[in-house]
């Protein structure tokens, strides 16, 4: 499904002025810090606000044009929008909030089933409840559950998870990503938090001061050294890997990624053979060797290539790696680049010494 957007808003001393085209499958992330404009963006997609310069398609439908006062309202677009703030009737049980998703179908004969959905986001104990007596996180998973069943084409997610502790929002990102996995619904997600968006994202836009800077797969936008996110404290990979093997004796898996297929190891997370995993490797844990390191604690060594360098500061620089066909960054010391005559070319050796594992 294709997405066009183009809309030109000015709200006091904000402009919105972005443009997005691209393909919408799996999850894409919307990110950038607080006051970008992902909010404002998201909104105009919705229809909760209007852009005096807009221009909105989704497929084959226009859902803005104001060049030919084209203005499809919210309950005519086929979104389903999960806010911040749950936004739950109060006075309804759970399954009446569920009930009123369902009822705002346009499509009465849904292909979102209640039971399924009510399965995944584990809702049955909660259906005859009132939402003002459950936790945050399952008032959330019923916002969700209540969006889904309105059978959208397309669900937007605006920062869902800013008000729940670390492990609350590891879980419904679990419920989030098993969800469009078995219905195979677009997910636009809205987050200023990158690992929230590394666990769940499949591709990522980049929003800076009203604008949309870059668009693609999100491997491609983490590793640009023309982008802010390869310049951040945080700068790092994620990899698409699968579990091959197990090591009992050392409580180990051995994971493979790319092409040509490169294995790394991981400790043991209660992983079937055949799954398939998501990686982030930070770039402070990236060391780099110009010969294969004889003796070392480190396990996971992969040869590379120098594609890029760019310098951070006075005292570091980024480099940006090809594993096979996987980027990689590292952030070196200045000394460490001019001692090893690190350039673009340079075959050596990437010694990661910790990898965390996404999902």
């Amino acid at each position: 499904m294709k997405l066009e957007a183009r809309f030109k808003l000015i709200k006091g001393d904000f402009t919105l002025n972005s443009n997005l085209a691209t393909a919408i499958s799996g999850v894409t992330g919307l990110f950038g810090p607080s006051g970008s404009g992902k909010t404002t963006f998201l909104r105009c997609l919705a229809g909760l606000e209007r852009a005096t310069q807009g221009y909105l398609r989704f497929g084959d439908d226009i859902w803005q044009d104001e060049a030919k006062n084209i203005f499809l309202p919210p309950h005519q677009r086929p979104v389903g929008v999960v806010f911040q703030e749950n936004r739950l009737f109060k006075h309804l049980t759970v399954k009446d909030n569920l009930l009123f998703g369902r009822k705002r179908s346009k499509n009465q004969k849904s292909s979102i089933s209640w039971d399924g959905v009510v399965q995944i986001l584990e809702l049955e104990p909660l259906l005859n409840r009132h939402p003002q007596g459950l936790s945050g996180g399952e008032q959330q998973r019923v916002a969700i559950g209540r969006a889904i069943l309105s059978n959208p084409e397309l669900l937007i997610m605006d920062e869902p998870l800013a008000s729940m502790d670390q492990t609350g929002s590891r879980r419904i990102l679990g419920f989030i990503s098993s969800l469009q996995n078995q219905l195979q619904l677009p997910i636009l997600h809205v987050s200023h938090d990158m690992g929230e968006i590394l666990q769940l994202a499949d591709y990522l836009a980049v929003m800076e001061s009203g604008e949309i800077i870059a668009t693609g797969p999100i491997s491609d936008m983490m590793t640009s050294l023309e982008l802010p996110l390869a310049h951040r404290s945080d700068a790092s990979t994620v990899l698409t890997a699968r579990v091959v093997a197990h090591d009992p004796s050392y409580h180990l898996n051995h994971l493979e990624f790319g092409e040509p297929a490169q294995r790394l190891f991981i400790a043991n997370n209660n992983l079937a053979i055949g799954d398939k995993v998501r990686v982030r490797i930070f770039a402070r844990d990236v060391s780099l060797a110009l010969d294969h390191p004889s003796n070392t604690s480190i396990l996971n060594l992969f040869p590379a290539q120098v594609v890029e360098v760019a310098q951070e500061n006075p005292a570091q620089y980024v480099v940006k790696l090809m594993v096979g066909n996987s980027p990689i960054l590292a952030r070196i010391t200045k000394k460490s680049l001019q001692s090893l005559s690190i350039k673009k070319g340079l075959s050596l050796i990437a010694q990661v010494k910790s990898i965390a594992l996404e999902r």
